[in-house]
C-alpha cells in the first residue's frame, strides 16, 4: 500500500508540474466581454436606483458583490467546459492552478470589505480603488500561465485603482462609475487579449 500511495502521489506531482508549465486556455473572450456588460449594467442600475450611494453603502456594495458573484459563476462554468476541451486529462489540475493563483486576491478583497465595513466605515470610499488594485495583483499572479499581454489588463487595473483613490479622495464619496467604468474597460481589454491570443501565437509554451 505504501508503494501504491507513493506512486499515486508521484503521479499527482507530475501532473501538477505539467500543468504549471502549460498555458491555461480555460478563459474565453466571450465570457470576459460578458462580465464587462455585467459591470456596465450594474453601474447604470445603481446610477438610476441609488440616489446617493455614499449614504446607501449597503446597496452599493451588495450590488457589486452580486455582479462579482455572477461574473465568477460565468467564468467558472466556461473555465470548466473549456478546460475539459483543451486540456482533457489535465483539466482539473489546470483549473486548480488557475483558482489558486487568483484566490488570495479574491479573499483579500472580501476580507478588506468586511473589516472596513465593521471597523472603519468612514473609509469605504477607498474600497473601489483598492479592489481594482487587488484585481491587478491577481492578474499578475496568473500571468505565467496566460497570454503575456494580459499584463496590459493588469497594468490598467493597477493604474485605475490608484486613480480612483485619488479622485474619490476629493469628496470621500462612492460612485457607480468609479467601479463600473474601470471594470468595463479592464474586462473588455482582457477579452481582446484572449481573442487575439486564441491563435496561440501569444501564449507561453
Amino acid at each position: 500500500m505504501r508503494d501504491l500511495d507513493k506512486a499515486l502521489a508521484d503521479i499527482v506531482a507530475i501532473r501538477s508540474q505539467i500543468a504549471a508549465g502549460t498555458a491555461f486556455r480555460g478563459y474565453g473572450p466571450a465570457t470576459m466581454a460578458a462580465t464587462a456588460v455585467v459591470a456596465l449594467l450594474t453601474a447604470v442600475l445603481q446610477f438610476w436606483l441609488l440616489g446617493d450611494p455614499t449614504n446607501e453603502p449597503l446597496g452599493f456594495f451588495v450590488g457589486w458583490f452580486v455582479a462579482a458573484a455572477l461574473s465568477v459563476l460565468m467564468i467558472g462554468i466556461e473555465m470548466r467546459a473549456r478546460s475539459r476541451r483543451h486540456h482533457s486529462g489535465l483539466a482539473d489540475a489546470m483549473i486548480h492552478q488557475a483558482v489558486e493563483q487568483f484566490l488570495p486576491a479574491g479573499v483579500a478583497g472580501v476580507l478588506l470589505a468586511v473589516v472596513m465595513w465593521k471597523f472603519a466605515a468612514e473609509t469605504l470610499w477607498l474600497l473601489p480603488g483598492l479592489w481594482q488594485v487587488l484585481v491587478s495583483l491577481g492578474i499578475f499572479a496568473s500571468i505565467r500561465s496566460l497570454p503575456r499581454t494580459v499584463a496590459l489588463a493588469g497594468a490598467w487595473y493597477f493604474v485605475s485603482g490608484f486613480l480612483v483613490v485619488v479622485i474619490a479622495s476629493q469628496t470621500h464619496t462612492l460612485s457607480p462609475w468609479t467601479m463600473g467604468l474601470p471594470f468595463v474597460i479592464g474586462q473588455s481589454l482582457m477579452a481582446a487579449v484572449l481573442h487575439v491570443a486564441s491563435g496561440d501565437h501569444d501564449v507561453e509554451d
